[in-house]
């Protein structure tokens, strides 16, 4: 439906849909990415007779976190402590390698020790077993899990089986004229000795400028994406534990799938590495534009952007 100027708009409809967001740990870059373009149009979906779905990998303190981080609602995020519906739908991971077993067992160990995965003063770690202990002690098989996990990570993070990964990284640095603007004029991103103001001004420590782009208006200007980024990474990072309470289910990337009132699926697609959890990462909700009409779908934060005419 289109109106004045050929703007589409929302479609009408009375039969009830439901969107639901297979997502990452909950710590993983899409899901925070994801969840604030979700966010914006909530109001839309509501109105488009959508119901909102997002399914994380995690627990509840995870579900909790990611709520207040970022916005959604907790009422409409469910659990998966151990990435059940992922396994259940053949999701991805990455190159999907595993762990040479000439690899020591005191390596792994020590790698997940490293990581987080576990905590020297909390578990004593039993290098002779290979199931889990009910008294807290990490299995060899645990540890080589979470080998696996960060092995697959780290590779789709490299661009390995992770078609567009690099792309969206690079595009996170060099800017988008595609892309809608991504920060807020007075909106503060703080990293510890760095502070960044939109895209203007910087500070790291004692050291303050504005960037080179400071006047530029109206698209993804450099580095904008890439402080949305930073902000996440400094969230999670923080909080590392609670967002990634099961580190062996880092690598399994998610979906996004609309059904209609009988079940069936309008629209599927399926995250093949980092920082692609859309088909359109420059304007990722662009495939609800047929229910939500396109000034929402095409730039959901409602900031300048020059590509887009009302």
């Amino acid at each position: 439906v289109f109106g004045k100027g050929g703007k589409s708009e929302r479609r009408p409809t009375e039969e009830r849909k439901t969107m639901v967001i297979v997502m990452e740990q909950l710590g993983d870059f899409d899901s925070a990415e994801y969840a604030e373009q979700l966010c914006a149009v909530l109001p839309d979906l509501k109105a488009a007779n959508i119901d909102l779905r997002i399914i994380g990998i995690g627990d509840c303190q995870t579900a909790r976190m990611f709520s207040e981080f970022t916005g959604m609602p907790l009422s409409t995020i469910r659990m998966d402590p151990a990435a059940s519906i992922h396994k259940a739908l053949g999701l991805h991971r990455g190159p999907n390698w595993d762990i040479p077993s000439i690899v020591p067992t005191s390596l792994l160990l020590w790698f997940a020790k490293e990581v987080g995965a576990a905590n020297a003063e909390e578990r004593s770690i039993d290098t002779k077993h290979g199931d889990s202990h009910s008294d807290g002690t990490m299995s060899v098989e645990t540890a080589r899990g979470v080998a696996r996990a960060w092995l697959n990570y780290m590779a789709m993070c490299a661009g390995v089986a992770a078609p567009g990964t690099l792309p969206e990284i690079i595009r996170g640095y060099i800017g988008d004229r595609s892309a809608p603007e991504r920060l807020a004029p007075n909106e503060m991103v703080v990293a510890g000795p760095i502070e960044i103001k939109g895209i203007t001004d910087v500070k790291l420590g004692p050291i303050q400028y504005q960037s080179l782009w400071k006047n530029e208006k109206g698209y993804q200007r450099p580095a904008e994406l890439a402080t949305v980024r930073l902000r996440s990474m400094v969230e999670v990072l923080s909080n590392f534990s609670e967002y990634v309470p099961d580190q062996t289910l880092l690598d399994w990337r998610g979906a996004t799938f609309i059904f209609d009132a009988d079940g069936s699926v309008e629209y599927e697609y399926r995250n093949h590495g980092v920082l692609t959890y859309s088909k359109t990462m420059a304007r990722p909700l662009s495939f609800l534009e047929p229910y939500i009409g396109n000034e929402k779908a095409l730039n959901p934060l409602g900031l300048s952007d020059e590509n887009y005419c009302s």
